[in-house]
């Protein structure tokens, strides 16, 4: 068998023990004689993965009873406009938090429904470089919610500690560092995440919500959009996408395995700390724009003195069986992405390919 290591921001790296096990299971699965995707999801044996799969994401979420999770369609940019228009309404707006493009396009859909504004924007000259200090947040005290992305894959910032929002419940897109480590969830009303980073392949989303929350939703909606109606169904309103819920259980059921959350914590600083320590101490061949204590665990960005010489990179780190390092297109330089299933095996690895290219071009 040959494997790459695989370092590319999306869709993310899998455990390969979870590929193996769907592998087995693809045609008789749970000794049903059929498949997964060929299984009925009113199905007794579908239902029982579909209500174990949401109480093992809130079990590792540290979620109690009090937290309602949905398993939607549409990958987080649905969540985009479903999320204002579940809350929002002429009199009804609330804040966004801009700090990268996911960020600025979820605001930019949410003026669809309400008045939405900006409570900071750290982009400078095009670029976004890090994260607002607290007390460059303009909040509006009467802000339906405060919407910000935790990490953002394309400029490599991470958010270290939320905000304080005082009454205002916080929003918060995780897509892209969900289950990599712990939060105090206190002041959080709603946690959406598409799955094709930390929770397994493209195809669901995930949808965590405060039930007082959700008793403030919007009730005049059609039911495929409505918060009301999933949960009302537990999210089986429509036929779900039975086999990225499986994968979902299978990637849930690994980070259970390995110690959790809290292992997966310490896991993400190990491997970060490896690659910035390359970054740094390249004498500026590598060249990383963020300040170290904005710094994603997830997506670490950088350059090299030229476009050629990150061609070469890129083309000798493939033939060296590295792939998916390439910096997001509307960014350029270079991209290693460290989400869960990337092992820290093919982070030293990596580590010890960046060193020694530096050594022999820098």
């Amino acid at each position: 068998m040959h494997r790459v290591r695989y370092f590319g921001a999306g869709p993310g790296a899998l455990p390969l023990e979870v590929i193996q096990k769907a592998g087995q299971d693809l045609p008789d699965w749970r000794n049903t004689g059929a498949s997964i995707m060929e299984t009925s999801h009113r199905s007794r044996e579908y239902v029982q993965l579909h209500e174990a799969s949401r109480s093992m994401f809130k079990h590792l979420m540290g979620m109690d009873e009090n937290w309602e999770v949905l398993f939607l369609q549409g990958g987080a940019t649905t969540q985009f406009a479903m999320l204002p228009m579940n809350f929002l309404g002429p009199y009804k707006g609330a804040d966004y938090v801009l700090t990268g493009a996911w960020s600025n396009k979820a605001f930019n859909a949410s003026r669809y429904f309400g008045p939405s504004r900006i409570a900071a924007d750290t982009r400078e000259n095009e670029i976004y470089t890090r994260i607002p200090a607290m007390s460059e947040l303009d909040m509006d005290a009467d802000a339906t919610y405060c919407h910000l992305t935790t990490n953002n894959t394309i400029y490599g910032t991470q958010w270290k500690k939320l905000p304080e929002t005082g009454k205002v419940p916080l929003v918060l897109d995780m897509s892209s560092d969900i289950m990599s480590r712990q939060l105090n969830l206190d002041d959080v009303g709603l946690i959406y995440a598409s799955a094709q980073k930390n929770l397994g392949p493209a195809g669901v989303c995930v949808v965590a919500i405060r039930k007082e929350m959700l008793d403030r939703a919007n009730s005049d909606l059609p039911e495929i959009l409505s918060y009301r109606a999933h949960a009302a169904k537990s999210s089986l309103l429509n036929t779900p996408p039975t086999f990225n819920v499986y994968m979902m259980k299978l990637v849930l059921d690994w980070i259970e395995s390995r110690g959790g959350v809290k292992a997966m914590e310490r896991l993400a600083s190990a491997k970060a700390s490896l690659i910035y320590d390359i970054i740094d101490s390249s004498n500026g061949f590598y060249k990383c724009p963020v300040p170290e204590s904005h710094r994603s665990k997830m997506n670490a960005v950088f350059s090299l003195p030229d476009e050629q010489m990150e061609n070469e990179l890129v083309a000798k780190a493939k033939a060296d069986g590295f792939t998916g390092i390439r910096g997001h297109r509307s960014l350029g330089g270079l991209r290693v992405s460290m989400y869960n299933a990337v092992s820290l095996e093919s982070i030293i690895e990596l580590a010890a390919f960046l060193k020694d290219f530096a050594k022999r071009n820098g």
